[in-house]
């Protein structure tokens, strides 16, 4: 299982009312590193004749992050079998190696053209293992 990392700033933008990460910014830093870990990855035809949608999410939230916090997101996939694959996200802050979030997600892999699901192929598990 390779593990794909990314780090990112906490900016103004990304808290709430009570100055902390809002728990919504959460779920989309999951989204957008598995959008790059898949891009990355992917073949430029692969790109073109799949994609990834969301159908089930959990997070655990364990901490707060804040104001230029260095935030480190590690993913990588967890299983894949048939038209799904679960994929695992976990969120720290970089400096202090604090788990701040946990997530797993269950992706469902598409076909462009159609616009149905689509078998995950051999090639495709691969990219991740």
């Amino acid at each position: 299982m390779k593990i794909y990392e990314q780090t990112i700033i906490v900016k103004p933008d990304d808290l709430d009312e009570l100055n902390h990460v809002n728990n919504v910014r959460y779920i989309e830093w999951v989204n957008d590193v598995a959008k790059s870990h898949w891009t990355k990855l992917a073949t430029q035809d692969m790109l073109q004749n799949y994609f990834w949608v969301l159908i089930n999410h959990h997070i655990t939230y364990k901490s707060q992050a804040v104001l230029n916090d260095n935030i480190l997101l590690k993913t990588s996939v967890k299983s894949s079998e048939g038209v799904t694959s679960t994929r695992i996200v976990e969120i720290y802050n970089y400096d202090t190696q604090k788990l701040l979030a946990t997530s797993e997600t269950k992706w469902c892999f598409m076909d462009a053209k159609t616009k149905k699901p689509a078998r995950i192929t051999s090639e495709i598990i691969n990219l991740f293992l």
